[in-house]
Parts: structure tokens; sequence; C-alpha cells
């Protein structure tokens, strides 16, 4: 029987053609072998197969044209199309609408397969876009929207101009990126992944391949995420465009080009490091617009310090409990075992004369695993105002820092996760027990934190219901 279906399957092949000049299409009655490629209208990308370590091993990858070592996409990262010589391997679009990979020296063993569910009995294409996006769609159909298959829904390593990470909550289905095992030379599925959590703030994480969460980049406070503010800094304002889309349909990070003639990416390197490299035509080189070395120090590292307590990367200790609270464990704490305890309050709330502190160029605390309350058309009074009538929030801040500061985010937790900054970061505000002393002495890392009180209205009350708002949010920064 399997000898059968294997002269079936040949014999269905002989109706199959190769490609026999550059283009930018596979229809259905072509294959694409280990030897012949795709080439972009515009001649910026390539889609072929590019050898592994092991020279016997294939994959399937897209690469710039003008820089073939640097590849934005690999199909078959986990399973090498493993290739004896020449023309073992071939690519297809399947009898049941998918994009196959198959293995012709191994009874045409299935290697690789896009397993896209809709079926068509229209005629089909595989193109190669401009943008790098490799699709399939019906012959006569060029709306985005009605694509059967798209690479862009399946990012490696690399983040395109016009790629997006992130969820859409429709269709229940998430984009994030995976590190290479060794950049550039081991495509397989690598340590680090580049993702965004979107419940309460949406924010960023670098997950381990345990799926420990190693670092928070913290919220979109309109410019940036603000546990990265060297990310503000650095950008090259006059050519990038940074996006930002959250809304009852999804929550989705991009970057775009002023200029479409410059080619920029953004990279997940094995190291755990977020690089964007711009094209330099002058040179015929990479350059680093900016990196992110997300695990550089010790405030780095995911809630280094536990609850209720500021990370310092120039001080010492590094780790230090907020105004009005001191160590959970002071036996831990004085042997820098920060983690596991964290700070508890020096003295008890009241609500009615429960004061609060501003804390300025601070990461803000943790939103996903801690109830919070999000608006974003709500100033930062108002915030206040509800935060203090309600005696369990413990913190408040706004959510964006464009336009002088706007939005409201409240938290019913502890406060996590917290990194001091000499530049950037934001405001935030932290619900402490009244004061007989008065105004606090400076705080612990240095002038820029500096710390203003607010006194809680006498007609504070108990009791409010803690609500998680659904935001609608759409912006970007250039």
């Amino acid at each position: 029987m399997q000898g059968l279906f294997f002269f079936l399957f040949m014999n269905s092949l002989s109706f199959l053609t190769t490609i026999s000049t550059s283009t930018d299409t596979l229809t259905s009655s072509q294959i694409l072998r280990t030897s012949q490629t795709l080439e972009s209208s515009n001649e910026t990308f390539v889609l072929g197969f590019i050898p592994g370590i092991n020279l016997n091993n294939f994959y399937l990858a897209i690469w710039y044209k003008n820089s073939q070592d640097t590849v934005v996409w690999v199909a078959n990262r986990d399973n090498p199309l493993q290739n004896n010589s020449t023309n073992d391997g071939f690519l297809k679009i399947g009898d049941n609408g998918n994009i196959v990979l198959l293995n012709s020296s191994s009874n045409n063993n299935l290697v690789w397969s896009s397993n896209q569910t809709t079926v068509t009995k229209n005629q089909l294409v595989l193109q190669l876009l401009d943008n790098g996006n490799l699709v399939l769609r019906e012959t006569n159909v060029n709306d985005p929207t009605k694509y059967l298959w798209q690479s862009f829904d399946f990012p490696t390593d690399t983040l395109l101009p016009s790629m997006n990470l992130g969820w859409n909550f429709e269709k229940n289905t998430e984009k994030h990126l995976t590190s290479w095992k060794i950049t550039g030379q081991n495509p397989s599925t690598g340590d680090y992944s580049y993702k965004i959590d979107f419940h309460g703030l949406p924010e960023t994480f670098l997950v381990g391949s345990d799926r420990s969460l190693m670092y928070r980049g913290g919220p979109w406070n309109g410019e940036t995420f603000s546990g990265l503010p060297e990310a503000k800094m650095q950008e090259d304002t006059d050519s990038i465009v940074f996006n930002f889309s959250w809304n009852e349909h999804g929550v989705y990070y991009s970057f775009s080009t002023i200029n479409g003639s410059i080619y920029s990416r953004l990279v997940l390197n094995s190291y755990g490091q977020l690089q964007h490299f711009t094209w330099n035509q002058s040179t015929k080189t990479w350059s680093t617009k900016y990196l992110y070395v997300f695990l550089s120090d010790d405030c780095d590292q995911y809630r280094k310090c536990g609850p209720y307590s500021i990370c310092g990367a120039h001080a010492s200790p590094v780790c230090k409990c907020m105004k009005g609270f001191v160590p959970k464990n002071e036996r831990t704490w004085n042997v820098n075992d920060f983690e596991s305890d964290g700070c508890v309050r020096k003295t008890n709330l009241d609500c009615k004369s429960d004061e609060f502190y501003q804390m300025v160029n601070v990461k803000l605390p943790e939103t996903t695993k801690t109830p919070v309350f999000v608006n974003t058309t709500m100033g930062i009074k108002e915030c206040g105002d509800l935060c203090r009538r309600n005696c369990s929030c413990t913190g408040y801040a706004n959510i964006f820092v464009t336009n002088g500061g706007s939005g409201c985010v409240m938290w019913f937790g502890e406060l996590v996760d917290i990194i001091n900054y000499t530049k950037g970061g934001q405001d935030l505000y932290i619900r402490q027990a009244y004061s007989k002393l008065g105004t606090p002495s400076s705080p612990e890392f240095g002038a820029s934190s500096g710390i203003k009180w607010f006194q809680s209205p006498p007609n504070a009350v108990a009791g409010d219901r803690i609500v998680v708002l659904p935001a609608k949010l759409s912006v970007n920064h250039h």
C-alpha cells in the first residue's frame, strides 16, 4: 500500500514544473527546489534554502539579497531538511492548500507544513512580498486581510517594519520573537523569547526557555516601554517610528521607517539581547541603532528586590525598602537575599489619614499579576482622588508621559519590580501611613528621585470596587 501511495505521489509530481527564472511567486503547478529561490519584486528579499552547521541539513528561509548572511525568517527551524544531494528537497503548494516542504530522498516525507486550515478550491499562489512577508493567497486576491497564511504571523528572531508582536484577541493568537540557538549559525529554537503580556497594562517580558520571567520591560508610556528608558534616549527619531496599538481587538507593538528605502530590523539574539539594526548603504554594513542588554546589571533581574522595595543599579546595596517600609526578614536582607521576602510596612494604614508620596524616574510596578484599575482618559488628579477614596489602593500613576501626562493606573496589591533611573522613567504615587514628623528626608537613590507628600482628604472611604477597565489606545511615536 505504501508503495502504491509513493507511485501515485511521484506520478502526480510529473505534472509539476520547477521555476526557471527569478520570480516572486510560486504557483500550484510549480515546485521550488533547494537550489532555487524566489525574489521579491523590489529585489530586497530572497526565499530559498540555507545550510545548517551540518552542511547536509537545509532550512527554508528568507534573507536580504544585499546581505545574504542576514536571515530574517526560518520555516523549519527545529526540523531541518536532511538533504544528501542538491535537489532532494522541494517546496510546493499541497492539494489541501497547505505549503509543504518535502524530502524526495525519503519517500517524500513531510519536513514542514504551514498547517493553515482554510480550505479553498480556487487556484493558489505563494508570493514573497516586498516587505519580506511570505503569503499564501488566492490568485486574484490581494487584500492582506484575506491571506490564507503569512510568515509575518509566525516570527522567528526578527521583527521587520510592518510586522508586529502581540495578541489578536478575536483569534486568540499571539506573536513573539524567539532567539536562535546560536545567532548566525544554528536557527533552532533558542533560550529566550520576547513577549507582550496584555493583562493589566500591556508589558514586555524577556522569557527563558523554562518559561521563567527574566526581565520586565514595563508598560508603554506613550514614548517607549517604561523599563527601557534608554530606547527613548538612543532612538533615531529621524528615520524610525515606533507604534503601539491597544484596544478591544488586540495589543500590538511594531515599528516602521519614515524612509521606505532604509533597511531596518529588530533582532533577539542568542544572548537575550534585543538589537536594532539599520543598513548603512555607503559601507554596506549593519549599524546598531540601539541595544537592549536586558540582564546587564542586577536590577534587570525580574523581581530582584521583592515587594515594596526599589532597585538602584548604582547603589550599594542595590535594593532598599521604600520610605515607610522595613525588611520583612532582616537576616536574609542583610546577606543580600532581597528577592525572597522584600519589605513590609513599618506602620499600618488607617485610610482616612493616609498620605501619598511621589517618586520620580522609576519603572512602574508590575501590573500583569497584581489587581489594577486602568483608565486611559482619566487625569492624575482624578486618579489620585479615586485611589485615596479606596483604602485598598496602594499606589497610582499616569499611564502616559506625553503631553504632560494622562491616563490612570492604580494598584491594589503589592508593588513589585520597581527600578530607579537617573533619567527617564515615570512618576509613581505611593500610599503611606501618616507621618507626624512631616516631610521625610531625601530618598535613598539620588536627588533625581525626589519625594513629595500628599495627604488624603478627610472624606476618604473604604470599599470602592476594584475594576480592571478595558482600555482603548492607539499611539505612535517618532
